[in-house]
């Protein structure tokens, strides 16, 4: 919502950026109301940001309302007649400056926008004379905050069900990625055996802080019910490495929760980071993501026994998603060919989130 009693403006939608009148819009011819300079937006959220601004002091006593035109500059190929690429008219009253604009239902995270501003003052009809519009502002929402991502981390723990042991990480790939030459996987380094962090694509949340930015390499660790081991079934590729979970998960290792997410599918998805304790993954994650219990959380825990040795659970109910932020060496594990399908309708590489899915969704831009 806009802050001081603002709402969406129906009139608004029918006056163009001219100020020119309409015959259903209330707007009344362009008058000598002083025109909003040198806009100024700032405190940028995922959902909300303040806006300020110059104005003549002439004529500034008439000034009732702001009339806010904001619009998202998003990639013109997508779908025009979703709801998302309908401009956004807002009107409030006049309030000192900065306002808070703040809305989830038409404010995403990480999404560029363009803004502008004309005043206004009501007539006793209920026309309004507008002002010129302002010069059109650009700016960028934020990421989801740590509030926004324990909202989600509560909404996943709802549904993780029990716990079931495991005791490897794994990782599919086509054969050559696993050779040792393999210069078309710029995720590999060949002459080390080494499998490097790569930027995690845009799957999941819009919002989400690590997409685009955190360096990792994917690994899984669910297991089939009735036999306690991996599946034989991949979407990535018919070659697995394997490696003993106390090598990427131990007492040095900090485990953070990333995102929580569906495909417009039954099965959600629940992404993790670990990352060695001091690491730079580690550095990036503190801060920006909720920080789970190595030994008790809801999706993926490590616990030493009474031996001394330790022992792996993995939540049971959702597929986790694995980042372990450092690389890894092929010689720590095995590679072998599973005997099941690769099942492309699964993977998940830049899969969009669902925005009308109740169960992994929160009140803010998806």
């Amino acid at each position: 919502m806009m802050e001081e009693n603002s709402l969406n403006s129906p009139s608004l939608q029918l006056c163009d950026r001219e100020g020119t009148q309409s015959a259903d819009s209330g707007i009344a011819d362009v008058d000598d109301l002083p025109v909003p300079q040198h806009i100024h937006v700032s405190n940028i959220t995922c959902d909300s940001f303040k806006i300020s601004w110059d104005m003549d002091s002439r004529g500034r006593d008439r000034i009732t309302h702001y009339f806010i035109d904001l619009n998202k500059t998003e990639n013109k190929k997508e779908n025009k007649f979703k709801h998302k690429d309908v401009p956004t008219k807002l009107v409030a009253k006049a309030v000192p400056l900065p306002m808070t604009v703040r809305g989830h239902w038409f404010l995403s995270p990480r999404t560029e926008y363009t803004v502008a501003v004309q005043t206004a003052a009501k007539q006793p009809d209920g026309d309004y004379a507008v002002s010129r519009w302002s010069e059109i502002i650009e700016f960028c929402t934020a990421d989801y905050s740590t509030v926004h991502l324990n909202q989600l981390l509560q909404k996943a723990e709802a549904i993780a069900g029990r716990m079931l042991p495991f005791t490897v990480f794994y990782r599919n790939q086509q054969q050559e990625y696993f050779q040792q030459a393999s210069p078309s996987y710029c995720s590999r380094d060949a002459q080390c055996r080494r499998m490097l962090p790569a930027v995690k694509d845009n799957s999941g949340s819009h919002g989400s802080p690590i997409s685009g930015k955190l360096e990792g390499v994917f690994f899984s660790c669910n297991t089939e019910f009735n036999t306690g081991k991996p599946p034989q079934d991949s979407p990535y590729g018919p070659f697995r490495f394997q490696i003993p979970a106390d090598v990427l998960f131990n007492h040095n290792t900090n485990i953070y929760f990333g995102d929580f997410y569906c495909m417009y599918t039954s099965y959600h998805y629940v992404i993790l980071v670990l990352a060695p304790d001091g690491s730079k993954g580690d550095v990036f994650c503190k801060g920006r993501l909720p920080s789970l219990d190595r030994s008790n959380n809801r999706f993926l825990s490590c616990a030493e026994e009474d031996d001394g040795s330790l022992s792996f659970r993995h939540a049971q109910d959702v597929i986790l998603e694995v980042i372990y932020t450092e690389p890894v060496d092929l010689s720590l594990g095995t590679v072998s060919r599973i005997s099941g399908h690769q099942l492309m309708s699964q993977s998940t590489v830049n899969a969009k989130k669902d925005p009308s899915c109740k169960i992994c969704n929160i009140s803010v831009g998806r």
